[in-house]
């Protein structure tokens, strides 16, 4: 079977599973290990693997896909042997390497580098499981699901707290340490109440429990958490956190029984709130007074040491308003007087400007003039075009000016100190020819020339790839022209 063929068969297959869990929530799917052992299954989910980057970081046994394709016999060879040891009930996995990454303040955060290997594996059963899960998760759950963006949380986000909504308070929710703390018992019963097949449970499990191989060389079991790196990862969290999704959806359909409950609910000064999570991140729009949005920050505290055995940061879990503005994925959301009116407005956040700002700077340092220039700007211009893409469904005309403003004045000092401080006139004849920068085909991008779009929110709309009543574009619509005019 080729590939084409191969990832046909498993569309196919996942549209069935996602139709079975859809139209029965209770369902429990008995027979799913063949599924995860076949051989289509492995060979999408290896063609997966080998077309992320990671694929050229090894785990702890040093292979990389070129160690798998050209030294271990090809992908043939090795998914054959996958396979068999899947089917064998010998396969174990390997201990996953732990690598630091330095944080802002001093932190740092633990990637967790499983093998080829386990990877290959761990996409099987993502394949799989996913479209099972996927037909119980919630539509404000938006991190690392299929079709969905981070801009839809923010569009989320932003419809509730403008007008006609006006859900002034908002909880500013961050799970500490969501990834190392999940509670295996806790994740285990959930996935338990769709999977009755206990081979799948088995591997599940041994995926949980690998085993730690830290920087220093010693070894560590794996008792809570799921390794942050691992390909199946964002699928536990996303399964264990339902239970906090799943909670508040609850209460808004208890707030939601007919069209106008919502005003009687805000007439006897009872409040109305709703949940938006994007991984461990979240937020809880509250339309009442202070008093009830501490009140369900309290209520989510107790729900998560209950259920899940985890904790909100006390550092970055607030109770803030509209006008005092919030942050969430990046974007400062503010209220306020323009006009006469009153507007809520979405910027990139200080820190997320920062962020950029110091890795500009960081490219164009003295120490980096020896490059060629086009060199240089293959590396600076992918950095301007995915900020400037993330942002521009906000008010971000001035910042995207001002940060075109500020790279192209780096550019042009670091030429200056790589020819030796020759005059600006000189400079701007032989290097900034109509204030354009550019070598070899490669010309410096200008974030002020991006188009600002207002992202068009589409809630409850957005499909999954496995619904067969789904239109055949799912991809995220934006409107030219954003509704947002920025303030003067």
């Amino acid at each position: 079977m080729g590939l084409i063929e191969a990832r046909a068969w498993v569309l196919h297959i996942q549209t069935k599973l996602h139709q079975w869990a859809k139209n029965d929530p209770n369902k429990r799917f008995d027979d799913l290990f063949n599924l995860v052992c076949n051989p289509a299954t492995l060979a999408v989910a290896w063609d997966r693997v080998r077309s992320n980057k990671g694929s050229k970081t090894a785990g702890v046994d040093g292979d990389t896909k070129y160690h798998i394709e050209h030294r271990r016999g090809g992908a043939g060879a090795f998914l054959t042997d996958t396979r068999a040891a899947l089917r064998a009930r010998t396969y174990r996995p390997s201990l996953v390497r732990q690598r630091g990454i330095s944080k802002a303040g001093g932190k740092v955060r633990y990637l967790s580098i499983p093998t080829i290997r386990d990877r290959v594996v761990q996409m099987a059963l993502k394949l799989i499981l996913e479209p099972i899960f996927e037909a119980d998760f919630v539509t404000t759950s938006y991190g690392f699901r299929p079709n969905r963006r981070a801009q839809d949380a923010v569009a989320e986000v932003y419809h509730f707290v403008k007008a006609p909504s006006n859900y002034e308070f908002i909880v500013e929710g961050d799970i500490e340490a969501c990834f190392d703390r999940i509670d295996h018992v806790s994740l285990m019963a959930r996935i338990r109440k769709r999977v009755g097949d206990h081979r799948v449970l088995t591997l599940v499990k041994a995926t949980l429990k690998a085993g730690v191989l830290s920087e220093a060389g010693t070894t560590a079991r794996s008792d809570l958490g799921s390794p942050q790196g691992g390909i199946i990862s964002p699928l536990y969290a996303n399964i264990a956190l339902s239970a906090l999704d799943e909670h508040f959806e609850r209460a808004w359909r208890n707030q939601s029984p007919y069209p106008t409950y919502r005003e009687y609910l805000h007439r006897k000064g009872r409040p109305t709130y709703r949940l938006i999570r994007y991984a461990d991140d979240f937020v809880v729009v509250v339309k009442g007074t202070r008093e009830h949005a501490e009140a369900l920050k309290d209520e989510i505290a107790s729900l998560l040491a209950a259920e899940l055995k985890l904790t909100l940061s006390p550092a970055k879990t607030l109770v803030t308003h509209i006008d005092d503005g919030f942050d969430f994925l990046g974007f400062r959301f503010q209220r306020k007087l323009h006009g006469g009116k009153r507007q809520v407005y979405t910027f990139p956040n200080p820190k997320s400007f920062a962020a950029v700002k110091r890795a500009v700077k960081a490219l164009t340092r003295h120490r980096t003039a020896p490059l060629p220039l086009r060199k240089l700007l293959v590396q600076l211009n992918p950095i301007l075009r995915g900020w400037t893409a993330f942002f521009r469904f906000a008010a971000s005309k001035r910042t995207f000016a001002y940060l075109d403003h500020y790279t192209w004045w780096r550019v042009a000092r670091w030429l200056r100190k790589r020819h030796k401080q020759p005059s600006w006139k000189r400079l701007r004849r032989r290097e900034l020819k109509n204030w354009e920068i550019g070598e070899g085909g490669q010309q410096l991008f200008r974030p002020s020339r991006v188009p600002v779009e207002r992202y068009r929110y589409r809630g409850a709309r957005i499909p999954s790839p496995w619904d067969m009543e789904a239109s055949p574009s799912v991809l995220p619509h934006a409107r030219r022209g954003s509704d947002q005019s920025e303030p003067d």
